[in-house]
């Protein structure tokens, strides 16, 4: 039997570790399932996929300087004929394959900015040449939110219906789709694919005021809030610094952690503002790496997606500094949504109540996310085997393996 070709597509190996956790969770799935597969990725950054999993890789965009602003002419010129380029480049790496997979990732969202000839127009060229050459392309886990720019709206919802299969993180994401004019009355919703990964086992608590784990982020708003962006960073960082100097007044160690190498500006701003030994920061370089900080601490605060996972999963409580609805809906499923705050709105007075109350519930709420956390792994084996029998037809009979 000719073993099946397999592509993962999105933006992995750039430095966030979200996106990454979630191809690592999708190879997981077809190591165990489909040893066979043959598999490769195209992607944002070829060499450090290859280099951390093993899989050959290929650049998402023909014009290495992508992701750089173009003033010039020159490169403005180069931009233009990389997006003619990418066109025939993302059509001849799909026909190479049976399936091509877009493993979790916000990909049907704008809830940080983006502009419509980006991702969007990658994802877009992507599903549109799996249509017309037929190879089956998956969108898996993924997260998805109503886009009010039209150009970006409009390459989300034919990205959308150009798929062979959906699926969605939450019911919002699968909401928001139907709201763009997708038909999902066969769409499944599933939770993030990073609750398939491993997990330390979490510390107990000893009793006395441990680590707080900060997960941080570079955050300036989103794609509607671009005229008030450096307002939004400002106070956000602001309330971020006073909680975290409050903390350190009160003797508690404080841990920084970053989701993407353009977090570190954050946590170099705090520690310069927090000159205490009691402020750490952690390098982490994958979810793993997180999820090992954050079951040795004793609480949580952050705000990235991917971290609020990797805290959920060790069943260390959480409390998430929400900048879109996702981050809400996660809260809500796994028994947190009494601890959101703002991310636009950091008030620091309001925070450390909110922080205060996690910490006195501490004990229930572990005990709640233990629960949530095995509901979440059976619901992700069912989104396995409904994988393995619409995208892999010639294994669905094939006993499965122990994950």
């Amino acid at each position: 039997m000719t073993a099946v070709r397999v592509g993962l597509f999105g933006l992995l190996g750039s430095g966030n570790l979200g996106n990454d956790g979630s191809l690592e969770a999708l190879l997981g799935y077809l190591r165990t399932e489909h040893p066979d597969a043959e598999v490769d990725a195209l992607c944002g950054g070829p060499e450090a996929v290859t280099a951390r999993f093993g899989i050959p890789a290929t650049r998402l965009h023909w014009n290495r300087a992508e992701y750089r602003t173009a003033s010039r002419l020159g490169s403005i010129a180069s931009k233009g004929l990389g997006k003619l380029v990418d066109v025939f480049r993302t059509a001849a790496w799909v026909r190479r394959h049976d399936v091509v997979i877009v493993p979790g990732m916000g990909v049907l969202e704008a809830t940080l900015p983006l502009r419509p000839w980006g991702f969007p127009y990658s994802l877009f060229l992507l599903c549109a040449s799996g249509r017309l050459v037929g190879t089956r392309i998956a969108l898996v886990s993924v997260g998805a939110a109503e886009i009010k720019s039209r150009p970006t709206r409009a390459l989300v919802r034919w990205s959308g219906r150009l798929a062979a299969y959906r699926s969605y993180r939450d019911g919002q994401s699968r909401d928001a789709m139907r709201a763009m004019g997708v038909d999902t009355a066969r769409d499944e919703v599933y939770p993030d694919l990073a609750f398939s990964l491993p997990t330390p086992k979490s510390s107990a608590p000893t009793g006395t005021p441990g680590t707080v784990c900060l997960g941080v982020m570079d955050f300036h708003g989103g794609n509607d809030d671009r005229a008030r962006a450096d307002e939004i960073h400002g106070r956000y960082l602001d309330g971020t610094i006073t909680f975290v100097r409050t903390l350190v007044e009160e003797g508690r160690p404080v841990r920084l952690l970053t989701g993407d190498t353009c977090d570190e500006t954050v946590v170099a701003a705090i520690l310069d503002a927090v000159d205490s030994p009691l402020v750490t920061a952690a390098q982490p370089a994958s979810l793993a790496d997180l999820m090992n900080e954050m079951a040795a601490a004793d609480s949580v605060v952050a705000v990235r997606y991917h971290n609020l996972i990797c805290a959920l999963k060790t069943e260390t409580p959480v409390l998430a500094l929400c900048y879109a609805a996702k981050s809400d809906a996660l809260m809500d499923r796994m028994g947190l949504g009494a601890y959101c705050h703002p991310a636009r709105e950091v008030d620091a007075d309001r925070l450390l109540e909110q922080f205060r109350d996690l910490e006195k519930h501490s004990a229930q709420l572990r005990q709640t996310l233990a629960e949530r956390n095995r509901v979440a792994a059976e619901q992700l084996d069912e989104q396995f085997t409904a994988l393995t029998t619409t995208l892999f037809p010639a294994n669905a009979h094939a006993p499965r393996k122990a994950r």
